[in-house]
This record gives structure tokens, sequence and C-alpha cells, in this order.
């Protein structure tokens, strides 16, 4: 960074920044798109990518989805984020969707729809524009919100990691950011913003959580809570790569364990620790396309202290069972199985 952009930089840029370097989320010269709802944290996100990407150099366009779910209000929220990267001489990129008939067909929520909607959509300007990272206004809010929600539907490490800084082509580098930092910096800089009001109900539990039972813990414990869940988030991370470069050197030294296959020495894998013996299990099930949860993989290490012959269903039409000295996963009632 030259000495004068990095003097004109205020506090919060310089840390936008320094979290982009020192976590490499953005290549020199790529090309980055910025997903701007007109909300608070998008805005933000905007102005600061507009701030850094002289010394970032990187070409920078937006992506604005209009679900249309709103009437006026969407179509504001659009035209707003229009003007505001007009201003900034940054490409837009629009597209309305019909998200509740689209909804309906489909049989899911209109928030799984929308979401499924946006990425669609991304991957796309991606594939016809060239943009290699995908980035996103999540904040460190937003990451205790998750882990919060993560933790009451019932979760392991891989729950407790909340979101990621980077996954695949998708940035998030306003996690070490919290909500107040984000007000400052909009009210600083006096950056005007759209609120959207659908966010103020508690109907979905994601909202519940930001809108009820944050608020009741921060007035207990204030500002400390979001710093807390952030560390809790980094060390989750952390310790999930471990188990997983375990794991895959285990798998390696213990003949016997053919995940791809489906095939588990029973010997092999009472040698191991519980633990063990259930995170090789998630990686088999996950292999086979089948869903993991915790009573599922209950069941199944328990045909390891069980005798031959013994089997538990997985999944539709799929069960595990254990015959020959190996734990195997089979399609029910396939007669091939019972030589």
């Amino acid at each position: 960074m030259s000495k004068r952009i990095g003097d004109s930089m205020n506090r919060i840029e310089k840390k936008f920044l320094e979290n982009i370097r020192r976590q490499r989320l953005v290549d020199s010269g790529g090309a980055v798109l910025l997903a701007v709802s007109g909300g608070p944290d998008s805005m933000v996100l905007l102005h600061l990518f507009a701030a850094s990407s002289p010394v970032l150099r990187c070409r920078l366009g937006v992506a604005h989805c209009n679900f249309t779910l709103r009437g006026k209000e969407s179509d504001g929220d659009e035209a707003f984020v229009r003007d505001a990267c007009r201003a900034l001489g940054i490409d837009c990129h629009v597209r309305r969707f019909d998200t509740a008939s689209v909804s309906a067909a489909w049989k899911k929520s209109v928030e799984e729809t929308a979401r499924a909607l946006r990425y669609d959509f991304f991957d796309e300007l991606c594939r016809e524009a060239g943009f290699t990272r995908i980035v996103t206004g999540h904040h460190s809010g937003d990451n205790a919100e998750t882990v919060l929600f993560n933790l009451f539907r019932g979760t392991g490490v891989s729950g407790l990691r909340g979101i990621r800084a980077r996954h695949g082509a998708i940035i998030r580098p306003l996690l070490p950011f919290t909500r107040q930092e984000i007000v400052a910096y909009l009210e600083e800089k006096q950056i005007a913003w759209r609120d959207d009001h659908t966010n103020e109900s508690i109907e979905y539990d994601r909202n519940f959580i930001r809108n009820r039972v944050i608020p009741v813990i921060e007035e207990r414990f204030g500002s400390k809570f979001s710093p807390s869940m952030q560390r809790l988030s980094e060390q989750a991370g952390e310790l999930e790569a471990f188990i997983d470069l375990h794991i895959s050197r285990l798998l390696e030294a213990q003949p016997g364990l053919d995940l791809a296959g489906g095939k588990l020495h029973v010997g092999a894998m009472r040698q191991l620790s519980i633990f063990e013996r259930k995170e090789i299990l998630k990686r088999a099930l996950k292999l086979q396309g089948l869903p993991v949860d915790s009573q599922s993989l209950a069941r199944i290490a328990g045909l390891l202290d069980n005798q031959s012959g013994r089997s538990v269903p997985v999944g539709a039409g799929v069960e595990a069972v254990r015959q020959d000295g190996f734990l195997r996963f089979r399609q029910t009632g396939d007669p091939s199985d019972h030589r």
C-alpha cells in the first residue's frame, strides 16, 4: 500500500484491507462480484471495496437480486442499488425473480428458494463475466446468529464453525466486524442504505434469534457476545481442520477401510476410539450420498459391537449391515448381498 493511499484510509478501511490480505481473500488483478441488496451491511461492503480497489487492483462488479416479494419496496431497492453503482462507476447486474411462484413450484420455503436463485445467478455471472470471487456482507453478528441457529438445531463441531470467511469462490471479508462498526462507518461516511422491514419479523427461526434471543444476551453480557462467538467459531474451524487431517492420515495408514466402496473392516474399526469411528462413518455416509445425523451414526456404530448379520436403516432404501467381518452399505432387499 502506498503511503498516500494508506494515509487517506480510516481505521475501518485499513482493518478491512488488512483482513483481506491476511486471509488472502482476493488475488491481485482478480474480478470481484459484490452481492449488494441495498441494506446497511452490503452498502458498507460496496464502499469498502470501492475505497480498497486501487490497492487490491481488482475489477469490481455488483449483483443485485430483486425477489419481487415486497412490491414497490423491492423495486425501490433495485433502483437504489443501480444509482449507488452508477455514482461509483461500478457495473451493476440485476436479476428479477418471481420467487413466490418458484417457491411453490419447487415446494421449498421462500428463504430456501431465494438462496438457491441468488447463488445460481452469481454462478452464472462468474461464468459469463469472468468474476473469480463472490462477496457477501456477513459480519460477526450474522456469524453469532448462525452458530446459535446450528446449536439449537443440534450440531457438531462443523456447525459451531458458523460462517466461513472463504468457501469455494465465496468470501466474507466483513466477518471480523461488528454491527456497531458497520453502523459507525455508514454514519461517518454519510452512506445511505435501505431497510428491509421483513427482517424485523420473528416468523422465521433466524429472525427470532436475531431480534429476540441475541438482544437479551447482549443486554446481560454487553459487547462481549459477538466477539466471543467469533472466537468460538474460529477455534471450531481450526479443530475441524485438525480432525480432517487426522482422519485422512488414519485412513491412509489403516487397511480395510474402503470409504468409496462402502466397506469397513470391523476389526480395524474396533481398534479406534468412538470419536474416530463416528468421524469415519460420517465420511462413508457422505460418499454414499446418505444423510448424516447423530442418531444414524449411533445406530451404525452400534453394529460394530453386535453379531454378524445385524443391520440398521440409514436412508431411503439403504441399510448398513455387519457381514463377513465388514460393515457394508447396501440397497434394502438386494439379493446379491444375501449370499
